[in-house]
């Protein structure tokens, strides 16, 4: 198979959805197009990095991979979030490893000592050095915002501003409270298949009735049609029977609604992805997202994110109920992971083409394939 594919071959992506045709197998099996992807995308623009509750205090700390670059979250003392690049600048050497929570960043290697901002705080004997300046080896930093209770990364300095990148995703998401939600599990997972092709698989109902047949597809009503939105993101609602984050047979043990929801919100899950890694079902109870980051064309590392409102998290009965929730989102993950492995390897036939797209069933994988065909390179 050709490993250099021209951006010809993504035209029919960027029509509506109703004349589409999917981003091409190329994309998901070319080495060069996932180099390509990490350079104009991951290294490019803004990508989501999950729930704020992962440094929820001041000290804490955790690690992340992002494009080949090994980054820190803190939460500084004043309580703003910080990505830091997790090498000394002194000679290299990896600061920490995992999550904590600690006072400042000590390299293990020759002890130089790092505010929770990134700043030189301390180098030892460093005073024989001529011209040693510590505001000039401070650690580098990259662009870190929090919006709606979950942390955005940058690497690039020139890319417009988050709230260009969100546009009105606060507006459409707004009955939610997307900001108060707490952590009820996170787990990571790796799986042998494109990134894009885990995201996809999130934001369509076309496969419910086939992959999911006895697990959660009667619990799915047809979908609105997908809204028009501003932004880089992509969302569709849809009612349920029930609540979508339990089993068909598991319903009565539903979790109480989010405070607050009223309308349409309080009759089913929008689904919602914003480009390019971070996707999320809100529903009336519960929100679940994953994350989705490229180990190379055939596999990516994903994180799914199980989340409820505080009030919720303290009600009795709590620990019992959420474990069903638990259930529900590793069956599902089982019986759409192998359907994923199995595309990975048709994608890689000689004669895999792109394909029509369902409308009503597949509009956010259309919206993004739309939004990756205008800024793949």
């Amino acid at each position: 198979m050709k490993d250099a594919v021209p951006n010809t071959e993504l035209e029919n992506c960027l029509k509506p959805a109703e004349q589409a045709s999917s981003i091409p197998p190329e994309f998901y099996t070319s080495d060069m197009v996932a180099e390509s992807e990490l350079d104009n995308i991951f290294r490019r623009g803004w990508i989501g990095l999950g729930r704020v509750d992962q440094v929820a205090n001041p000290g804490d700390f955790t690690t992340h991979d992002l494009a080949g670059q090994n980054i820190i979250l803190t939460r500084d003392k004043g309580g703003k979030v910080q990505a830091l690049a997790n090498t000394c600048r002194h000679r290299s050497a990896r600061l920490v490893d995992g999550s904590g929570n600690c006072k400042g960043l000590r390299c293990p290697f020759h002890s130089w000592f790092y505010a929770l901002d990134g700043r030189l705080v301390s180098a030892p004997h460093m005073e024989a050095a001529e011209g040693f300046d510590k505001s000039e080896n401070g650690l580098i930093r990259y662009r870190a915002e929090e919006r709606f209770g979950f942390i955005f990364v940058c690497l690039n300095l020139d890319a417009p501003d988050l709230d260009n990148h969100l546009g009105d995703f606060g507006d459409l998401h707004a009955p939610w409270p997307l900001d108060t939600l707490v952590t009820a599990r996170r787990r990571e997972l790796e799986v042998e298949c494109n990134w894009k092709a885990f995201l996809e698989v999130f934001n369509e109902y076309y496969h419910l009735a086939y992959v999911h047949p006895d697990s959660i597809d009667s619990i799915y009503s047809e979908p609105d049609p997908a809204e028009e939105v501003t932004g880089c993101y992509t969302t569709q609602f849809g009612a349920t029977e029930g609540t979508g984050g339990l089993l068909e047979g598991a319903q009565d043990n539903a979790l109480p609604s989010m405070p607050g929801l009223t309308g349409r919100a309080t009759q089913g899950a929008r689904y919602t992805w914003i480009f390019p890694n971070m996707t999320f079902a809100a529903n009336t109870d519960a929100l679940w997202i994953y994350e989705a980051y490229p180990l190379g064309p055939h596999r990516c590392k994903v994180v799914q994110t199980i989340t409820v409102p505080p009030e919720t998290a303290a009600s009795p009965g709590y620990e019992t109920k959420i474990s069903a929730y638990f259930e529900r989102m590793d069956a599902a993950l089982d019986e759409d992971i192998p359907a994923l492995e199995n595309q990975q390897r048709g994608l890689q036939s000689p004669d895999a083409r792109a394909g029509r797209f369902q409308p009503l069933l597949e509009p956010n994988v259309a919206s993004f394939a739309r939004w990756y065909a205008g800024i793949i390179d």
